[in-house]
């Protein structure tokens, strides 16, 4: 009978961001505006860079991939969220949910990878300025985005497979906005300690490796601006790897808090702010981090509005 039960479970309910009635309209028109503001921001930088030719360079190859990665990262998220606020069904199935994780994770992970490969650009460009156009040919960058997008999508695929041996008969409600894999493992009438494990294990190796090949890779950068006599040249440069630690800061944050902390017990609204944190806000301020003190980006923009 328990078998039978555990079988039936085949649909889960989102909960969404917060179950109270007053906040579910604001709260809808906010995360409405964030999310279309978010796709206009890395659509329209992706778009732009495609568009204009004097973006055809490695770091702007590199940074409309980041924007289209976050706005896929969005886009496996908010939709979803919305529509929790507008609705009172917020029934989900198993496959649903599965699908939902495994988009925003092959997002996730491959924007992990993306940042390495824009930090090592950084590197070469103003370590090896000479050498640059021969490292970064065009032949190499490509290989390095779909080395960076492989790697994204088959991580997931692991814990998409190991997801499939859980059994859920516990609770068929998940107490969260989106089909977030560690809240799966509370409602698992399975024990899911396997799973948990190997979340642990990957995500230790994969955020602390690229972690800490991006700073590595900017420590190196930072001591050859330094080094530079022209005032000018090292603003430039100072102001594009702000942008970029920024970015990589955020990110890696909160993703170390969600899934790499210690101890980390069943704090849901904590755990909700950090997960917000990262499928919402910051594929929103991303675009604009970059763009906004980029004086090419802002150039090509101009371009197009005059024409």
């Amino acid at each position: 009978m328990m078998d039978a039960n555990k079988m039936l479970v085949t649909e889960f309910v989102l909960t969404g961001l917060t179950e109270r009635p007053g906040l579910q309209a604001p709260l809808f028109l906010v995360f409405l505006l964030t999310y279309l503001t978010t796709m206009v921001g890395n659509l329209g930088l992706a778009a732009l860079i495609w568009k204009d030719a004097r973006l055809h360079s490695p770091m702007y190859l590199f940074l409309g991939s980041l924007a289209f990665a976050d706005a896929c990262s969005s886009s496996s998220v908010t939709p979803r969220m919305l529509t929790t606020f507008l609705f009172k069904n917020h029934m989900i199935s198993l496959v649903g949910c599965i699908t939902q994780f495994y988009t925003f994770a092959s997002s996730a992970n491959t924007e992990c990878f993306l940042l390495v490969v824009m930090a090592y650009d950084r590197y070469v460009a103003i370590c090896n300025p000479l050498l640059y156009p021969a490292v970064m040919s065009n032949i190499f960058c490509i290989q390095l985005l779909v080395v960076s997008y492989i790697i994204g999508f088959l991580h997931p695929m692991m814990h998409v497979g190991l997801l499939f041996r859980l059994t859920f008969c516990k609770s068929n409600v998940i107490h969260y906005f989106y089909c977030e894999i560690l809240q799966l493992f509370k409602i698992s009438c399975t024990d899911p300690r396997v799973n948990m494990l190997l979340i642990f294990i990957f995500s230790v190796f994969i955020q602390s490796f690229t972690f800490l090949t991006i700073i590595v890779s900017y420590m190196r950068v930072l001591f050859a601006i330094l080094k530079k006599k022209s005032a000018k040249g090292r603003s430039k440069a100072f102001s594009t790897c702000s942008a970029h630690l920024l970015s990589v800061s955020l990110f890696y944050g909160t993703l170390f808090l969600m899934y790499v902390r210690p101890g980390s017990g069943p704090a849901e609204d904590q755990d909700k702010m950090y997960s917000l944190f990262y499928t919402v806000i910051i594929p929103l301020i991303n675009p604009f981090i970059y763009s906004l003190r980029n004086k090419e980006v802002i150039g090509a923009l101009r371009r197009i509005i005059s024409k």
